[in-house]
Order: C-alpha cells, then sequence, then structure tokens
C-alpha cells in the first residue's frame, strides 16, 4: 500500500523566519521519541520510501515539527526536526535500515565522513554518496546563488542508498532562512536541473547555473577562462557590466512554503473547518476505537485529538498540509504558541503509538487501522462541522493548560486564577 504525493520526484523550499533560542531538553528528548515511533509507523504502513518522499516535502516536513510542538513557523524547526531524527532512529538503524547524517555547523562537515562509515558497515558506496552529499550542498551555495548561504546539512540515507537532503541557508541582513529540499528518487543530474524550480519571494535575480539551458553558459566559462585567463576575464566582465547584460533566471514553479514573521498563531494561517473536522473525529471515534486503552492505559479525550492530528501526518494526503500551523494543535509549541506544550498529553500520545507499532510488530494492526480511521473520519466530517473560533480555541487550551501539565521556555503554567512564579 502507498501513499504517495503527487510530483513526489521533485524537491521544495521553504523561507522561514530567523529565531534564536535553543530547544530545552525537556522537549528535545520527547521531540526524538516522538519523531522515531512516527517514522517506525509511516515504514510499517508505507516503506522507507515513502518516508523519504514525505521528508522532501517542505510542507509534510513543516507539519511534522509543528506537531512535535517545535515553533510553528520558524528556522528552528529545520534544526530541531533533523537532530530530533537523528537522535530517536539512531538505536533504530538495524530495525529501520534508516541513518540520519550530518546536522548543524560542524556536524554538517561530518556527513561524508559519517556515510563512508555507514556505507562501509551496510554495504552502499559510502565514497559515492559523501560525493554526492558535497555536490547538493555546492549546488544550493554556489550554482544557485539567492543570498542564503548554507549552516546546515542533514543527508538521511537508506540501506539500499536511496537519500533525502534537507539542508538550509541563512540571509542574515533579511533575517530569514531559505531550507532546501532533495530526493534522490528521479534524479539524472546535479547540473542539469536538479530542482524542478527555484521558489521564493522576489529578491532580486538569482544566478542558477543548474538550469539545462545554463549548459552552454557553463562550458563558455570554462571556455573562456582556458582562452584568457583571469586577465582576460575581467575585461570580459567589465563590458558586460557596461552592457547591462541579462542574468540568467528562472520562473518559480517549484512547491514551495513561505511562513510569516508573526508568532502567534492566526486564524489567516489555519483552515480552522480541517481543525473543527479532526477534533470532531476524536469524540466521535475516540471511544470506540480506543476502548482498550482508554480503559487501561487511562487516555484522556485531549490525547485522542492530538492522536487525530498526529493521524492526518501519518497518512498523507498532499493538500492537506498548506497550514502547517494547524498541527501545533496536537502539542502547543515550546514558547507557548499557540499554547504550552502539554506534557501529560504528550506523554500520553508517545506511549499510545509506541503500544500500536509494537502491536503492529506482532501482527496486531487495530491500533494503528484505529488512527487511520481516525484520519478518515475527520475528512468525512470536514464539510458539516462547525465550531468556536479559533481564538476561542486558543484561550480554551490555555486555560487548560495547567491540568494537562503544559510548559514553555518560560516555566510550568500554573493553576488557572494564579500567577507564573
Amino acid at each position: 500500500m502507498t501513499a504517495t504525493l503527487p510530483g513526489n520526484r521533485r524537491t521544495g523550499s521553504a523561507d522561514l523566519p530567523l529565531h534564536s533560542g535553543r530547544v530545552p531538553h525537556w522537549l528535545a528528548s520527547r521531540m526524538s521519541r516522538l519523531g522515531a515511533v512516527m517514522a517506525q509507523a509511516i515504514v510499517h504502513h508505507y516503506g522507507r520510501d515513502e518516508f523519504l518522499r514525505r521528508l522532501a516535502s517542505p510542507f509534510w516536513f513543516q507539519s511534522f515539527g509543528a506537531v512535535m510542538g517545535m515553533d510553528w513557523h520558524s528556522s528552528g524547526i529545520t534544526t530541531s526536526v533533523i537532530g530530533a531524527l537523528k537522535r530517536g532512529l539512531d538505536p533504530l538503524q538495524h530495525e529501520l535500515g534508516i541513518h540520519v547524517c550530518g546536522g548543524r555547523g560542524s556536524h554538517s562537515r561530518r556527513t561524508p565522513g559519517e556515510l563512508v562509515e555507514i556505507g562501509d558497515r551496510v554495504g552502499f558506496d559510502g565514497a559515492a554518496l559523501a560525493q554526492t552529499s558535497r555536490l547538493v550542498a555546492k549546488v544550493d551555495s554556489a550554482a544557485v546563488q539567492d543570498g542564503f548561504e548554507l549552516y546546515l546539512h542533514g543527508f538521511i540515507v537508506t540501506d539500499d542508498g536511496r537519500w533525502v537532503v534537507v539542508q538550509q541557508g541563512m540571509n542574515g541582513q533579511r533575517k530569514q532562512a531559505r531550507r532546501y529540499h532533495w530526493l534522490s528518487e528521479g534524479l539524472e543530474s546535479f547540473l542539469d536541473a536538479p530542482h524542478t524550480a527555484i521558489e521564493g519571494a522576489a529578491q532580486g535575480h538569482i544566478i542558477n547555473l543548474t538550469d539545462r539551458e545554463a549548459q552552454q553558459s557553463r562550458k563558455n566559462q570554462l571556455d573562456l577562462l582556458q582562452a584568457l585567463g583571469p586577465d582576460g576575464l575581467s575585461r570580459e566582465f567589465a563590458k558586460l557590466l557596461r552592457h547591462k547584460a541579462q542574468t540568467l533566471t528562472l520562473q518559480l514553479t517549484l512547491p514551495h512554503l513561505s511562513m510569516p514573521e508573526h508568532h502567534d498563531v492566526r486564524s489567516k494561517d489555519v483552515i480552522v473547518r480541517r481543525l473543527h473536522a479532526a477534533f470532531a473525529a476524536a469524540a466521535e471515534r475516540g471511544p470506540k476505537d480506543f476502548q482498550d486503552l482508554l480503559l487501561v492505559s487511562g487516555v484522556v479525550a485531549r490525547t485522542v485529538r492530538a492522536l487525530a492530528m498526529i493521524a492526518e501526518v501519518l497518512h498523507v494526503a498532499h493538500y492537506r498540509f498548506d497550514d502547517p500551523a494547524r498541527f501545533s494543535f496536537a502539542h502547543g509549541g515550546k514558547d507557548r504558541q499557540p499554547f504550552p506544550v502539554p506534557l501529560r498529553v504528550y506523554d500520553e500520545t508517545i506511549r499510545v503509538l509506541k503500544l500500536a507499532v509494537q502491536k503492529a510488530k506482532l501482527g496486531c494492526e487495530e491500533e494503528l487501522a484505529a488512527l487511520r480511521r481516525l484520519d478518515h473520519q475527520a475528512r468525512l466530517l470536514e464539510r458539516q462541522t462547525e465550531g468556536p473560533p479559533l481564538p476561542v480555541m486558543i484561550a480554551e487550551e490555555r486555560r487548560l493548560s495547567h491540568s494537562y501539565g503544559g510548559r514553555s521556555i518560560f516555566g510550568c503554567e500554573p493553576a488557572a486564577g494564579r500567577k507564573a512564579g
């Protein structure tokens, strides 16, 4: 069974506002556990290749991070998701055959060595993939000059040598980051249009030497260097400036995610009918599908709502991830947006998913199937379900936050009517 995304051989990109700060340990450890069990569920249902395809989608990747409690729109979601997967999937390498290499800063420079080591261990050509890692980084930093300097490079590879790259560049002047997604599936050349297109907000000319139409340009550059030498090239360049030579540009057609600067979740950021449908599905199907869990494990209705959001991420439909902010309603955000992370709900979510995956390995699919039914029910209810406005929903979550073990970088949430500290 597959749940492939249309155009799944494409790469994409995302523009994100730069955010400083670190992910606290209490959230980072949970992100690792939740990311790992969600990866296991996806691989169990759809296979390793489908997991790579999901990571190659900028919209799904952002929603994946949001459902894990990271800030729904910031640049930090890239670093935190790659880090969480690296920590969470490391103990599962032999079981899943998925390896996460690289990361931010110095970790990105270790990627080639990691690939060689893993290749020696599992049998793929690690040296060739190390060269691939370098080429992918060079294409997005040198061949495509769009004003963003790479600082993060994540390389996820399977035992059979298939891979996805998620890397991110920074433009400090604009206080913006740009994330790039690559997928090995269907990739024929690193120099002839590996991107279906380059996309982003109009910020001046983009030099794109990877376009097929630039093949002659690349050849001409080498010929000019050999024929004229550096001094001759300088003279020719001066002539080009005087004549206002045209710069090669490319129209923007690749799937691209552009996140706003505001940190609070607003009504325009969420397709509210989908959120209402997910909550309604949890209310209708939860008591039936999770009867044993509700009785034995004490799973509360709020956890089933979080599971309904996760079910959508697990059983993907490509058109449903154009509002990543919606998925922050599963487990909130570390900066208290849209509300503090409900730790009791988060831990129950991990426990339920882990139990479902463990049972599925033994041939009992009921719990994982219940999650799929949650997603199906949400789609059925989407056109007919109504609910309160988004600000009302956020206010209610914050009112109940203390009872859910709410926590943010500002500390634990006090009971309603009491002040923090």
